[in-house]
């Protein structure tokens, strides 16, 4: 028989002892004709009700626990021999009954015990409500009372009726109390979670069970990187230190951008302790007091039961729900981590521990062990440009070796798998550009080009100079690459943009200012917060069309506007110098940028207006292969003074003019798109220039 059968066994025969017990206590009262109804008092012994005050009160049991007392007056002592033999077997057992282990952690008295057992009994044994109602001496009280238990057990205590004592505190019962009905008469009932531990059945409260999840094991098992575990090791030294100098346990503040990490972490901890871990979303905690109260003290007492901690997700808590989380976690004793993004104040005792992914070469070394013999360099160009923390890189790599299709490589399946497992944190703040642009498509003069290969160079070689090289121990910012794209409308700084992400094959985000910019005191520098953090994380490209707008000059402070104003460009200013990847600033008022940014910026390159010969080249390229055209006169149209984003439109409105002629794309066409757009653009508009 196993050891969990066992002491099922002996459970079961403890209770059928304790309700045998129970059952002799009834029926003695029944014999004595106590009645509970009435208060008779007499000159020599007084109420029975003031007999029970006068009787020193019981504290909670501190030592082993007793078994339930068989002793009595009268014919207590006419218990069964074989139920006494029993009990006296079940007193050696290890570990103790359920009752006996709930009394012990949850600090009830022998009569309290008792009162919880009276309680419990009327879901275990039938015959319990009749006794309780003959013992009452009235057959509509078929419960029990605190006042029959009072009469009831030895070593009665009135304090059970207080809300301080274990039995109300911890809600192992439940009252019933209409009207004005008196505490001492209302109909008592054990709550159903503590009736099943008594019968040895451990399960989550079912108030709590929908809004906890356990802490997803998968991935987690595997060994931390050195400097993850280092978390670990301190946590667990926190915690044993405060438990054995007796003080309140620490809140584990987790703090930092990635979830992920600090989930590993806590998991970790939690299993050295061997503590199971249950994650619950901030934004569930109760709103009202009352029910706060009620959901924490429910918490702490499953901790007294089961080996569990609590992973308390307020990752992305606003300020309301940071309130309820300060209310929830005062005087908590349990463990439990706190996932915030930065550091919260006024949470009473908290160690905060500021999780970061695993350092760039332990994210090699990452891949390396996942990916097995068929790592070959991937390792090294794959941690060079994401960020990852190892719970994706470990799924990513099994994805990939378990689901790759014939005909494609592995390098490019982990490639497309690693930008596509960032884009859900990108797509809320930015939209995503497809990049079709190559270098083919662009025209520019043969020094802006040569500054292009650079950038996207230095974004393909930053693991071999920061790492190999030796760079990043050396420096703690500036690692990032940061370029300005300067020049009029439609000279082809997106399309710059562009060519730049399909040669480094990485997402392209055009910022959304309205998603970023708020009203709202900080709210603004929240937003650039996870758009930075979630590019770095994916090797994106971010790209700031009119950077002006947000990167402009800081001004004098004249009124609250302008000093918050100026808080946001500063915060800019630093997030960009500490942003590790590509960040691209696009404007045709490089005048109105703060000179703080164009310090900062690595790169900076002027989109002038084409030149004739360089606009001959932009129409020579401007329409795809698939369009039919018919005599263009290049050199002609060169002479139109426009920018590429101009001929761009002028080819697509051509386009459109041949297809609604069933014609191929004429030099005519071709003159009266051209002629639209001039006029669009309040040009000079000489009529025999767009005439054959």
């Amino acid at each position: 028989m196993s050891d969990m059968a066992s002491w099922q066994e002996g459970n079961e025969k403890y209770l059928s002892a304790a309700l045998a017990w129970l059952r002799k206590r009834l029926e003695r009262l029944v014999g004595q004709e106590v009645t509970l109804t009435s208060t008779p008092s007499t000159p020599e012994n007084g109420s029975w009700l003031q007999n029970l005050i006068r009787r020193p009160l019981n504290k909670p049991q501190a030592d082993k626990p007793e078994l339930p007392s068989a002793r009595g007056e009268g014919d207590g002592s006419l218990i069964a021999e074989n139920m006494i033999e029993d009990t006296t077997a079940v007193g050696a057992m290890d570990p103790p009954p359920a009752l006996m282990i709930l009394s012990q952690r949850l600090g009830l008295s022998k009569f309290e015990r008792d009162v919880l057992l009276l309680c419990a009994a009327m879901e275990l044994d039938t015959s319990i409500a009749g006794l309780c109602a003959q013992a009452q001496n009235d057959q509509n009280r078929m419960y029990p009372t605190f006042a029959l238990a009072l009469v009831l057990f030895d070593e009665p205590a009135w304090d059970v009726l207080s809300p301080e004592r274990p039995l109300r505190y911890w809600h192992l019962l439940e009252i019933n109390q209409s009207g004005s009905q008196p505490l001492t008469v209302s109909p008592l009932r054990a709550d159903e979670r503590i009736v099943s531990y008594i019968k040895g059945l451990n399960y989550f409260d079912d108030r709590l069970s929908p809004l906890l999840k356990p802490l997803s094991s998968a991935g987690y098992e595997a060994e931390l990187p050195h400097s993850q575990q280092a978390f670990v090791d301190a946590i667990m030294s926190q915690l044993k230190s405060s438990g054995s100098q007796g003080v309140e346990l620490p809140v584990i503040q987790l703090i930092g951008p990635d979830a992920a990490s600090k989930q590993m972490v806590a998991w970790h901890a939690a299993a050295a302790l061997g503590l199971n871990v249950y994650r619950m979303p901030a934004e569930l905690l109760p709103s009202q007091a009352r029910e706060l109260e009620m959901f924490a003290r429910l918490w702490q007492r499953e901790c007294f039961l089961m080996p569990i901690s609590l992973y308390l997700d307020a990752h992305n808590a606003d300020g309301v729900v940071s309130g309820l989380v300060s209310r929830f976690l005062d005087g908590m004793g349990s463990v439990i981590f706190l996932d915030t993004r930065d550091a919260s104040p006024g949470l009473g005792r908290t160690a905060v521990y500021e999780i970061t992914k695993p350092a760039p070469s332990e994210q090699v070394a990452a891949w390396s062990k996942a990916l097995g013999p068929e790592a070959g360099d991937n390792p090294s160009q794959l941690a060079g440009q994401f960020n990852l923390n190892c719970a994706s890189i470990q799924q990513i790599a099994e994805n990939a070796l378990c689901e790759k299709e014939d005909g494609c490589s592995l390098h490019d399946y982990l490639w497309k798998a690693c930008l596509t497992s960032t884009r859900p944190q990108l797509d809320v703040l930015a939209q995503r550009l497809d990049p079709r642009a190559t270098w083919d498509d662009i025209v520019l003069p043969a020094s802006d080009m040569k500054l292009l290969r650079q950038i996207a160079d230095q974004v393909k070689n930053r693991s071999k100079v920061y790492d190999e090289g030796g760079f990043r121990r050396k420096m703690n910012r500036g690692m990032g690459i940061s370029a300005l794209f300067s020049g009029e409308s439609g000279t082809g700084k997106t399309m710059a943009a562009e060519v730049i992400a399909n040669e480094l094959q990485l997402n392209l985000y055009r910022i959304d200012l309205s998603q970023v910019m708020s009203k709202y005191i900080g709210e603004t520098e929240k937003n650039l917060q996870r758009l930075f953090d979630a590019a770095e994380d994916g090797g994106a490209i971010l790209f700031f069309d009119e950077a002006d707008a947000l990167f402009g000059k800081r001004s004098e402070v004249k009124d609250s506007h302008d000093r918050y104003a100026n808080i946001e460009v500063s915060y800019l200013l630093q997030r960009m110098e500490s942003f590790g990847g590509l960040a691209i600033l696009a404007t045709n008022m490089k005048s109105s940028l703060d000179q703080a940014f164009l310090r900062r910026l690595r790169y900076e390159v002027a989109f002038h207006h084409p030149g004739p010969e360089e606009r001959k080249m932009i129409w020579q390229k401007v329409f795809p292969q698939e369009t039919k055209t018919d005599r263009l006169d290049y050199d002609r149209l060169a002479r139109f003074s426009l920018a590429g984003g101009s001929i761009h439109n002028i080819a697509l409105n051509a386009a459109f003019l041949a297809a609604a002629a069933g014609t191929p794309v004429t030099m005519q066409l071709v003159l009266d798109a051209a002629r639209t757009e001039v006029i669009k653009q309040r040009l000079p508009c000489i009529e025999a220039e767009f005439r054959l």
